[in-house]
């Protein structure tokens, strides 16, 4: 398919400046990017929440504005996965999130040919905004799945806080994926988890989303569930759907028919996406510069969510019970021989802010 890189490139410039714009859309830690939150902000406050909420799971607002009860962790080692960066307290999710990760890290081995998987971001213990990183992932049916297979090896929590990412992207040309480093078993498990039905949306790097488009053989029933963002070139986010009876859980729009493999693809190769605001008409007002959202901008309900009775402890609030908070001795599986990260560049950026609405 082509998406007329030859008109971007002389849009932009050269190709080495290209280049450094991929490089910026990648960008590093957005946390060391924004600034510390204000006392009584909804991130400060959901933020400092320790543990979830007493009661039954029910996700509140949408996925970029509200908050949760009822979260679950997902134990920080099971025998197809291991949770990475343990200190920001982001592996609580809705049961029907943590029950899907588990799902889909048994069958990425069974049937990806993948040794297993590492998860990133979820939710905080009550959602809502978090205090860097994301601006979605607040109800509890986000999650952050790395592109790094997971070690034949349980990792300590130090190496799960200093591990760095591994771009799938080539440092030197936009919007590219590096062959040296994308692999057919990344491919399929992408697709593998597109295909269960409560899966809404995938959120990937464009260039992989264009990679797989001009390259998986395979059915793409599913492949428009992919949808192209800047970032997530070393990880990809799962979105899950409402689930049923969650009366309180405002949906996204499904995706548009068909594979995404078309304009509304090619757009991402286009200076449009980064292209400055129009200036103001002459005499217009200027634009209210942004602030912080505040707890009385989420449903009214995430008010008595912060104020609710905690559980008991982590341990109590741990998927599978107390048993499976303590899970370390699973036994690991086995590395895939070609997906092993030792021969892989440098590792990438941090992944930066998930979409809203996309």
């Amino acid at each position: 398919m082509a998406f007329g890189f030859a008109q971007a490139f002389r849009t932009l410039g050269k190709l080495a400046l290209a280049g450094a714009i991929g490089a910026g859309l990648a960008a590093g830690d957005v946390g060391a990017e924004q600034k510390t939150p204000s006392p009584g902000s909804a991130k400060a406050l959901f933020g400092g929440a320790g543990l979830p909420t007493r009661g039954p799971a029910q996700p509140i607002g949408f996925y970029a504005k509200g908050c949760m009860t009822g979260a679950v962790a997902l134990p920080t080692d099971g025998p197809t996965w291991q949770a990475m960066r343990l200190s920001r307290n982001r592996r609580w999710g809705n049961p029907a999130m943590i029950a899907l990760l588990e799902r889909f890290s048994q069958d990425a081995v069974k049937y990806a040919g993948w040794p297993g998987i590492l998860v990133g971001d979820i939710a905080q213990p009550r959602g809502g905004p978090m205090l860097n990183g994301h601006s979605s992932h607040q109800i509890g049916l986000d999650a952050d799945i790395w592109f790094s297979p997971m070690p034949a090896r349980r990792m300590t929590a130090q190496e799960r806080e200093d591990l760095p990412f591994t771009s799938m992207l080539q440092k030197d040309k936009f919007l590219t994926v590096n062959p040296k480093v994308w692999t057919e078993s990344r491919a399929r498990l992408l697709m593998l988890a597109a295909s269960y039905p409560e899966v809404e949306r995938i959120f990937v790097n464009p260039a992989i989303k264009k990679k797989m488009c001009d390259t998986w053989a395979g059915d793409r029933t599913n492949l428009g569930k992919l949808r192209p963002i800047y970032g997530h070139d070393s990880h990809f986010h799962i979105r899950i759907k409402c689930p049923p009876g969650a009366a309180g859980c405002t949906p996204q729009a499904p995706v548009p028919a068909g594979d995404g493999c078309d304009k509304s693809l090619a757009y991402w190769f286009t200076p449009a996406p980064w292209a400055p605001p129009k200036p103001p008409k002459p005499g217009a007002k200027p634009p209210k510069p942004p602030r912080e959202m505040m707890v009385t901008d989420l449903p009214n309900a995430c008010a008595a969510v912060l104020n609710a009775a905690s559980v008991a402890s982590m341990q109590a609030a741990t998927y599978g019970g107390p048993s499976a908070a303590s899970a370390l001795a699973a036994a690991p599986a086995a590395a895939s021989a070609d997906d092993t990260d030792e021969a892989l560049p440098d590792v990438g950026p941090v992944p930066n802010d998930k979409p809203a609405i996309q």
